[in-house]
């Protein structure tokens, strides 16, 4: 996503800037790569609905595999020179969280990915969550069954060379896109806010535990550029929805609990209009 610059522009202090905003639509490519990437960030909860006990925690982490975007979406050009884009800088995300259990089946949830290099993607991202969970004891969903009502948002960022990588870098055609010698220092921002209702079955009291539950989340991912060319010109321009948009969501797993310390689980999380993820979660609950 990386407009070539003409040479011979107006420069001040030897340094030519470009802030622009680029207001897309989300059928667009480039709308449709800032929804994927969001996909994979959605704090989805951790386990199978569950009554927690007041004042208990669970302190997890959880990991996927990150596909890549159809090839097709990757060709960018409502911003920019038309190119294809190198946007798959991680093929896994995944982060530390800790629930806390309040009163009356409430929960608190939070999770920090602090600014560490994982491939080519330095992440800087905080999410919460807050639910509530109901165990039906008596009448037609007893026998195990819990309903789980869950709000949940994600804030924050991930850098790396997302325009202009190293393998893309060229210093023959200055009016061409990713003209220099140093990769671009791009940011991604996939803010979204969310809810979700789900229902866990446990058949048995052996610790295993099914859910399946569904959701939507309002996601207003905006990107910025960051490259510097091989004149000294600088492109900041910023690529953002004309509006936010909304994306349904569907979900369903397994959690296994051993000894009411350890769990184990698996789940798929799947924003149809952009992509499914597989993830696997694990934590320790203190009691």
């Amino acid at each position: 996503m990386r407009r070539g610059l003409l040479v011979g522009m107006m420069v001040f202090c030897a340094t030519e800037v470009s802030s622009a905003q680029c207001r897309v639509d989300k059928t667009s490519n480039e709308g449709k790569l800032l929804a994927f990437y969001t996909a994979p960030i959605v704090f989805s909860m951790a386990t199978a609905p569950e009554e927690m006990r007041p004042a208990s925690i669970r302190i997890g982490a959880e990991g996927e595999y990150i596909p890549k975007p159809d090839r097709a979406i990757e060709q960018t050009g409502a911003c920019f020179t038309q190119k294809s884009e190198h946007t798959s800088l991680s093929p896994v995300f995944g982060r530390p969280r800790i629930t806390v259990a309040g009163p009356f089946g409430f929960a608190l949830e939070a999770a920090y990915l602090p600014p560490v290099t994982i491939a080519r993607a330095t992440p800087n991202l905080f999410s919460f969550a807050v639910s509530h969970a109901h165990h039906y004891a008596t009448g037609p969903l007893a026998n195990g069954t819990t309903v789980m009502f869950r709000l949940h948002g994600t804030f924050g960022n991930v850098k790396g060379a997302i325009t202009c990588p190293r393998s893309q870098l060229q210093t023959t055609a200055p009016s061409s896109p990713c003209y220099g010698t140093v990769p671009s220092k791009d940011t991604f921002h996939p803010d979204m806010l969310g809810g979700e209702v789900a229902a866990g079955f446990s058949p048995a009291s052996n610790g295993l535990s099914f859910y399946a539950g569904a959701g939507a989340n309002r996601i207003d991912p905006h990107f910025q550029v960051g490259f510097t060319d091989g004149n000294g010109n600088v492109d900041r321009t910023e690529v953002v929805l004309r509006e936010p948009a909304v994306r349904a969501a569907l979900f369903g797993g397994v959690t296994a609990v051993v000894k009411q310390i350890l769990d184990f689980g698996a789940q798929v999380y799947s924003v149809p209009a952009d992509a499914t993820l597989f993830r696997l979660m694990g934590g320790i609950r203190i009691r």
